[in-house]
């Protein structure tokens, strides 16, 4: 699912003024709101981009003939009262355009939507009471702007529907968290919903619709922390006889919550990727590592084993610590090192076979998949590199142990060109049957060449080396494995104590 949103509204966070009627019914009235708010987010605009809505109605048709006048119908005399008409409404979004604000506007009816085209309007904001108003709905999406759509009082199977109906219509459009209680006390927020909605529709952008008090700039912190990245407020100004309801925030209060909301993301940092660390951080930390001491006197050119050396504090700049000596790094003195020296990095050859390991391992999977042999997902591998990681492609084998109880069941994959050298075993017996690919296996000289079926049992004593010129897959069966019970004809091999990289990994 693509957040297209972004692609419209930019990458910064979005935060929207929805005027409602706290215009009360005077285009003059509004247009104060929309500059009073424009100055309370001049000092924010860097970190933010800012949208101004307004709400149409077409009264002539939105409210029943028989109920027109009506005072003692709230919403019928609310609307009646503030009514502005069309050039008026323009107005008031002109000026939000010259004043660099994102238009929005929430239509009721499918007149509404018509004006709005009309008017120019850059998005289409869905009221949560419109959510499934399926006749406004498909008017909307044959327009070709933004949507983004309130979920107050909607179900789960009400938000998929709507979703579904976006999605399958290739529609740019992002969902808000709302509760439609006017204020929203503390307790009744439901922050939570953010996180629901952002594991449920991923790739959607969420937001949070406010009705909460003005003076509440807490919440907001919370919907930073939690992802959202549209926020929508009423806003209104005091003057004369018009007063504010409990959840419309003055231009003061716009500039609290703003600040509210950017000390937030200040505290929350980058997303989608580690953040950088700072000095005093990384600093802090080498103060608490071990370092890494010569337990006896290093020669330039020695290899310099974890065995050969101890740990303690302090440390000192350019030392290696503990947090350094992984199995995968080969370190060798450049510089003579005296006993109980630090080794500084600018002292040591450092090599890294990680990478080289990891390489491998997708080969080996690689050969694995080529072979159709169902084996678990996650899997124990040994990569024997007799000689050294460098000649892996020479002399080698990954060996993937499935048992080793009283019996022992392995796999074993030779990669194309390898050859595992010559050995024997003193203590166990074993059966190799060819799963996959071609294997030549010599036996105290006798060589065999084996196809795919074919059962090879090598007794106690017996030396045997096996290579594969295009890729085998072997499984082993033998009596209980023992460590040390294999004996290589190559001394070097024996001293090599490093032969062996030991890690779990996943198939798929």
């Amino acid at each position: 699912m693509v957040n297209k949103m972004d692609v419209e509204e930019g990458t910064k966070p979005f935060f929207v003024f929805d005027m409602a009627n706290n215009h009360s019914g005077s285009a003059k009235h509004g247009l104060a709101i929309i500059k009073e708010v424009n100055k309370a987010v001049k000092s924010f605009r860097d970190r933010f981009d800012f949208g101004f809505k307004l709400q149409y109605r077409d009264l002539d048709t939105f409210i029943h003939p028989d109920f027109r006048g009506r005072d003692d119908i709230k919403y019928v005399k609310r609307f009646s009262e503030t009514r502005l008409g069309w050039d008026e409404l323009l107005q008031l979004k002109n000026e939000m355009e010259s004043l660099k604000f994102k238009t929005i506007c929430t239509p009721f009816d499918e007149n509404s939507v018509d004006m709005i085209e009309e008017h120019g309007f850059d998005i289409i904001k869905i009221a949560s009471c419109s959510f499934t108003d399926w006749p406004l709905l498909e008017r909307v999406v044959k327009t070709e702007k933004p949507i983004i759509a309130s979920t107050a009082g909607a179900t789960l199977e009400d938000i998929d529907r709507v979703v579904s109906f976006f999605t399958h219509r290739d529609k740019c459009f992002s969902l808000m968290h709302c509760v439609a209680e006017y204020p929203t006390a503390n307790e009744y927020l439901q922050l939570n919903q953010i996180d629901l909605l952002k594991a449920r529709y991923p790739g959607v952008k969420i937001g949070y619709s406010t009705h909460e008090s003005p003076d509440n700039i807490d919440s907001v912190k919370i919907a930073v922390g939690k992802g959202a990245s549209i926020f929508e407020k009423h806003v209104g100004v005091v003057s004369g006889s018009v007063k504010l309801n409990g959840y419309s925030a003055t231009p003061e209060q716009v500039g609290k919550w703003l600040a509210s909301a950017e000390e937030a993301f200040d505290m929350c940092g980058v997303t989608g990727k580690r953040a950088d660390f700072t000095e005093k951080e990384v600093s802090s930390l080498m103060s608490l590592r071990r370092g890494v001491f010569a337990k006896t006197k290093f020669s330039s050119g020695d290899r310099i084993n974890l065995s050969d050396t101890f740990l303690a504090i302090p440390t000192t700049k350019d030392q290696v610590t503990a947090n350094d000596m992984s199995k995968y790094s080969i370190y060798f003195a450049s510089n003579d090192i005296g006993k109980g020296q630090p080794l500084l990095f600018s002292e040591i050859n450092r090599v890294e076979i990680r990478e080289k390991v990891y390489e491998i391992m997708k080969r080996v999977k690689t050969l694995i998949h080529e072979s159709r042999i169902a084996v678990p997902n996650q899997l124990e591998f040994e990569v024997s590199h007799h000689y050294g990681i460098d000649r892996f492609d020479e002399y080698g084998a990954t060996i993937i142990t499935y048992v080793n109880r009283e019996y022992c069941k392995k796999l074993i994959v030779m990669l194309g060109g390898q050859k595992h050298p010559e050995q024997y075993h003193k203590v166990k017996e074993e059966t190799f049957i060819l799963l996959y690919g071609d294997l030549e296996i010599i036996l105290d000289g006798e060589v065999k060449n084996c196809k795919p079926g074919d059962i090879i049992t090598v007794e106690r004593g017996v030396k045997h080396i096996f290579s594969s010129k295009k890729g085998a897959i072997l499984e082993e069966v033998s009596s209980t494995h023992h460590k040390g019970d294999s004996y290589y004809t190559d001394p070097a091999i024996g001293r090599n104590t490093s032969r062996k990289t030991h890690l779990t990994y996943w198939v798929d």
